[in-house]
């Protein structure tokens, strides 16, 4: 016994179709949004990081050497 796909079936085919990508598009935002508000959150939670003394010259004067053996002259 064999059937044929009738318009209506097709009819029907299309709007679910269309439903399906529009759901999945919905959600796949909200879990992409989901994960930034996450990530941004845990990221201002976390406590800051050791500040480290720059080797460069400040303000006309060298900066004080970090972690570096002192060596006589």
């Amino acid at each position: 016994m064999r059937t044929t796909l009738t318009p209506e079936f097709y009819q029907l085919f299309a709007v679910l179709l269309v439903a399906a990508m529009a759901v999945t598009f919905v959600v796949a935002a909200v879990a992409d949004g989901a994960f930034v508000w996450l990530s941004r959150r845990l990221s201002a939670r976390r406590l800051p990081r050791r500040a480290t003394v720059p080797n460069v010259p400040e303000r006309g004067r060298t900066a004080p050497a970090a972690d570096r053996t002192p060596v006589r002259r």
